[in-house]
C-alpha cells in the first residue's frame, strides 16, 4: 500500500496508512503511515472494540491535516486492549495430541517425516473446521497440504525445488506455500474449544509445532537464497515475514 500511495500522491489524492511492520514501511517511504504496535492481521487493535479501534483510524485520518513531510510516520502510543473475545477469565486450550518429534529433526529427511506425521494427527480437526465453517483461507499456494509440506522441506534439506508455477517467482510460491501451512494449523487448532487470542495461536504454532521450528531452520536458508539471487522480494519474506517479531526471540538467524 505504501508504494501505491505515492502514485495516488501523484494525481492529487492524500492518502494515509497504518502500518504494522515499521521497516516494512521506512523502507517504502509512504506520505503518510501510522505505526502500531499490533499482532499481524489485527491493524485496528482487539476484535469487539469499536472505541478502541475507532480511536486508530481517528490517529490515522488525523495525518491528513500534518505538514510536516514528505514522509511521515508517526507511532500509535497505546498497546491494544485484551482480547474482548477471549471473555472473562475464559482462556483457550489446544488438546490436541501431536506425534513427538524425533530428537534430531535436522538429519536428512527428518523434518519431512515429523511434518507428515504431524499434518495427518491435525487432519480430522482440519476436517471439523472446514465443515463447521464452510470455508478456508488456504489456496493461495494451488498446492495440497501434503505437497506444501515436501515443498518447503526440500528448501531444508538443502535443496531448490523446481517451480512448476510460471505467474509466481520462487520467492512468492514458498510465501504462499507458508502462508497456506500456517492457515492449515490454524484452522485446525481454532475447531478447539475456547477463545484464542492471535499471540496464544503464535505461542502455540511457533513454539510447540514441528512446523514452526521447521519455519524457524528456513529462516536463514530463505535469507542465504535471497542473497545469492539478489532476490529482494525472498529477502522481504524471510525478514520481516517468515516470523513474527514478537516469536524472534525463540531463534535468530545464522550469521553470514
Amino acid at each position: 500500500m505504501g508504494g501505491l500511495a505515492h502514485f495516488l500522491e501523484e494525481d492529487g489524492l492524500a492518502t494515509t496508512q497504518i502500518s504494522l511492520i515499521r521497516p516494512q514501511t521506512e523502507n517504502t517511504k509512504p506520505p503518510r503511515a501510522l505505526f502500531v504496535p499490533f499482532e499481524l492481521g489485527r491493524p485496528m487493535g482487539a476484535p469487539n472494540d469499536p472505541e478502541f479501534q475507532t480511536k486508530v483510524l481517528r490517529a490515522a485520518l488525523s495525518l491528513l491535516d500534518r505538514d510536516d513531510g514528505p514522509v511521515l510516520i508517526e507511532d500509535f502510543p497505546d498497546d491494544a486492549p485484551a482480547d474482548a473475545a477471549a471473555g472473562d477469565g475464559e482462556g483457550w486450550f489446544c488438546p490436541i495430541s501431536l506425534p513427538a518429534p524425533p530428537v534430531d529433526m535436522a538429519a536428512g529427511g527428518g523434518f519431512k517425516a515429523a511434518m507428515a506425521a504431524e499434518i495427518g494427527g491435525l487432519s480430522t480437526w482440519y476436517d471439523i473446521a472446514l465443515r463447521e465453517r464452510g470455508r478456508t483461507t488456504m489456496g493461495l499456494s494451488g498446492m495440497a497440504i501434503n505437497e506444501i509440506s515436501d515443498f518447503v522441506c526440500a528448501f531444508l534439506d538443502g535443496q531448490v525445488p523446481d517451480n512448476a508455477n510460471n505467474d509466481l517467482s520462487l520467492a512468492q510460491r514458498l510465501k504462499y506455500a507458508v502462508e497456506d501451512l500456517k492457515a492449515y494449523y490454524r484452522e485446525a487448532a481454532s475447531a478447539q474449544p475456547g477463545h484464542n487470542t492471535g499471540r496464544q495461536m503464535n505461542d502455540w504454532f511457533y513454539g510447540q509445532t514441528v512446523a514452526g521450528k521447521a519455519l524457524y531452520a528456513l529462516w536463514p536458508i530463505a535469507s542465504d537464497l535471497a542473497d545469492q539471487r539478489d532476490d529482494s522480494f525472498m529477502k522481504t519474506f524471510a525478514n520481516l515475514l517468515l516470523i513474527p517479531s514478537s516469536q524472534k526471540y525463540r531463534a535468530e538467524p545464522k550469521e553470514a
